[in-house]
């Protein structure tokens, strides 16, 4: 069917039951503390008993909360591109768990992230708000100025001031003051646990030692990044979460950004005598296998038929002399431009009793989109003193057409393709360069990027029917003359709204070393003990 752009007894062995997960479960974390291994089949014993503990354990959650507030998971992949699943066309990879979820589910073909680049793309779906808004403009190094400021209102807020319990469970990047009083941390957000990191799993997915759980860094851990961020996701739900509130989980696998780390049940599935090839495709597998978990434990604990799933990536594939094997299918460019390949992604929905199962979907949709939709479902207010630039969705989960006061709209000065701006409404896309141009290397601010921001003008448009030319290979400017005038005005006046909103920031260089030692940058050694 196509939408047409339309969840006591034997109290005696529960108790026995946590004591031992518990006891299994500490001694696991003060061995990862000491910097000594522990075998994975004792982290599976955890996840094991966990899960068990809470099969015997009575669900507290009032009927009437479960009918009326559904619980939340959003599952962020990173780098994921379009081509990179089986149920988007990849023939090569193996992703079984994501697959079934996809038939069982409503899949988008037109579904887009909120920028080409990690730290914007999560700052838009976090605050239903295009990424120049709220200031986040590329992505974010450690100690970088750039943040999401308290004044802004995410999901997680949100829901949490709607009777929900949060979480954040992986990367989360959307500070350079990572775990430091300077700026707003994932608890000033909205989650009330956290276990994350600031950017990618270091030194790579294999035994990271950059995670922090609510303030607290935990040093090394053993395992395999999707398995871990999946691992403590499983302990909040059986242990740790508000039984009597529903929940709102956001897991954020960094599976397949770079530097990739797989382990080898997921490696040998890709015999090559290219050792990049089958770390890259095991790394997706990977994933796979760390979803799939997810899916198991809300399963066991008889929380999938109340739960509302969504399914996506940040941005395209990083396809680099490194990482070579990402795929953005059919579409044009990758991670980093404007083009479709570097923003159009995987989009899967699933909510039972609400969202037809085996469906597609082709009706352009966005990151920007999920929190207004997320007010909807929950019965909350979206924020009425500010612009948002989503639209809900909940009409598309009952086959009704979707209508936007606004077109789909990214912008990324530093953008890899010519193009830096682009809109879509409808079938058509617009995309335009900027002039003077912002340089494309690095993450930090240089001394003119935020007079590049604020003074670069929209050039050189190109006008495509994505609809028809999946492959943006076809400027069609000069046969549809009505169109290109009518996109151009729609693309002057956002960029210009955009523009204007646009916050400011210092600018800043990255820490340097001299004779041994970390010299900070002036605003660093200025501000680290200040609150934004």
């Amino acid at each position: 069917m196509n939408l047409n752009r339309s969840k006591a007894k034997a109290t005696t062995n529960v108790a026995r039951t946590i004591n031992v997960t518990s006891s299994t479960f500490d001694a696991c974390c003060s061995a990862n503390r000491r910097g000594q291994p522990v075998p994975l089949r004792r982290w599976s014993v955890v996840a094991v008993l966990l899960v068990t503990s809470c099969c015997l354990q009575p669900v507290r959650l009032p009927a009437e909360d479960k009918a009326s507030k559904p619980n939340i998971l959003i599952v962020l992949a990173d780098d994921l591109g379009y081509g990179d699943l089986g149920c988007y066309g990849a023939a090569d990879v193996k992703t079984p768990r994501i697959d079934q979820f996809a038939a069982s589910g409503l899949r988008l073909t037109d579904c887009y992230s909120s920028h080409p680049n990690c730290s914007p793309s999560r700052a838009g779906l976090m605050t239903g708000r295009t990424p120049f808004r709220v200031g986040i403009y590329n992505w974010i190094p450690m100690f970088s100025p750039m943040h999401v400021r308290r004044s802004e209102i995410t999901i997680a807020t949100l829901l949490r001031n709607s009777g929900y319990d949060t979480c954040h469970v992986g990367k989360w990047h959307l500070n350079g003051d990572f775990n430091l009083p300077s700026q707003p941390q994932p608890w000033d957000h909205g989650f009330n646990h956290w276990f994350s990191t600031q950017n990618n799993a270091l030194p790579n997915h294999r035994n990271p030692e950059n995670f922090v759980r609510n303030g607290r860094p935990v040093g090394e851990l053993q395992g395999y990044s999707a398995q871990l961020v999946a691992a403590e996701a499983e302990r909040w739900l059986t242990s740790e979460r508000d039984f009597t509130k529903p929940f709102f989980l956001f897991a954020c696998f960094h599976e397949p950004h770079e530097p990739i780390a797989s382990a080898e049940e997921f490696t040998d599935l890709y015999p090559s005598d290219d050792p990049s090839y089958s770390a890259h495709h095991g790394n997706i597998s990977q994933l796979d296998a760390g979803f799939g978990s997810l899916l198991d434990c809300l399963d066991q604990l008889k929380l999938r038929d109340n739960t509302l799933i969504f399914l996506t990536s940040d941005n395209g594939p990083a396809i680099t002399a490194m990482h070579p094997h990402g795929s953005a299918g059919p579409l044009r460019d990758k991670k980093g431009a404007i083009y479709d390949g570097g923003i159009r992604v995987p989009g899967i929905l699933q909510w039972p009793g609400h969202i037809s199962p085996g469906t597609v979907s082709d009706v352009p949709v966005c990151g920007v989109d999920l929190l207004p939709t997320l007010c909807d479902v929950v019965g909350t207010s979206a924020p009425q003193d500010r612009a948002l630039d989503g639209t809900s969705l909940l009409p598309l989960f009952h086959g009704r057409p979707l209508e936007r006061r606004k077109p789909l709209y990214w912008q990324f000065n530093r953008a890899k393709s010519e193009a830096k701006v682009a809109i879509r409404d409808g079938d058509w896309k617009l995309v335009a360069g900027l002039n003077p141009a912002s340089p494309t290397a690095g993450g930090e601010i240089a001394a003119d990027e935020m007079r590049l921001i604020k003074a670069a003008e929209l050039v050189d448009f190109q006008l495509f029917n994505v609809r028809n030319d999946i492959a943006e290979s076809k400027d069609v400017s000069g046969q549809h003359p009505k169109v290109l005038m009518s996109m151009k005005q729609k693309m002057t006046d956002m960029y210009a709204e955009v523009r204007e909103e646009s916050p400011h920031w210092p600018a800043w260089e990255w820490p340097r070393y001299e004779a041994g030692r970390i010299v900070w940058p002036e605003y660093w050694t200025n501000r680290r003990q200040k609150k934004p």
